[in-house]
């Protein structure tokens, strides 16, 4: 199993602070009531589920490839703000939603959970990030260790009670 850790050290004269972060995301959903967007699944929050969903778009329309400053620059801009228009003509929407995420959460829960769960690829050579299926290979990956745990034989155990240990 490979965990991608990110640690940090913080050392002064006086002091040594040293903090690693390991990056595991845990999808729970309800197989009665599966949403049709992936990042309804994968994202807690709506706005969340927003970027996600428009970084896609903007990853898609540049043939599924975006460079490192052009990442920055969409953070940059989501850090600004930026305004969406629904293109259904609803009398519901009249007015353009102004949606804004952080530059630096925009990294931390969006960019970096994408790319440990492989749905997102980070190519150091060409300083690139590309769409990857590695997510889908994974999910099946997924699905094959659950249909081998369901074919092993029951391992023997037994449940003592507090007043069995007496």
């Amino acid at each position: 199993m490979t965990h991608l850790v990110y640690k940090k050290v913080y050392k002064s004269k006086y002091l040594y602070i040293s903090s690693s972060f390991v990056y595991n995301m845990v999808i729970l959903f309800d197989q009665y009531n599966m949403p049709e967007n992936i990042f309804e699944i994968i994202f807690s929050t709506n706005q969340q589920v927003v970027v996600a969903n428009m970084l896609m778009e903007e990853m898609k329309t540049r043939g599924g490839e975006i460079g490192k400053t052009e990442m920055s620059m969409f953070a940059t801009a989501l850090h600004d703000g930026v305004t969406l228009e629904s293109k259904d003509p609803s009398p519901l929407r009249k007015k353009p939603v102004v949606i804004s995420y952080n530059k630096r959460q925009f990294y931390d829960r969006i960019l970096t959970p994408m790319k440990t769960m492989g749905i997102i690829d980070y190519d150091l050579y060409k300083k690139t990030y590309k769409l990857s299926e590695k997510f889908n290979k994974d999910m099946m990956r997924i699905g094959l260790m659950w249909l081998q745990e369901l074919r092993r034989p029951p391992k023997a155990f037994s449940i003592k009670t507090t007043e069995q240990k007496k």
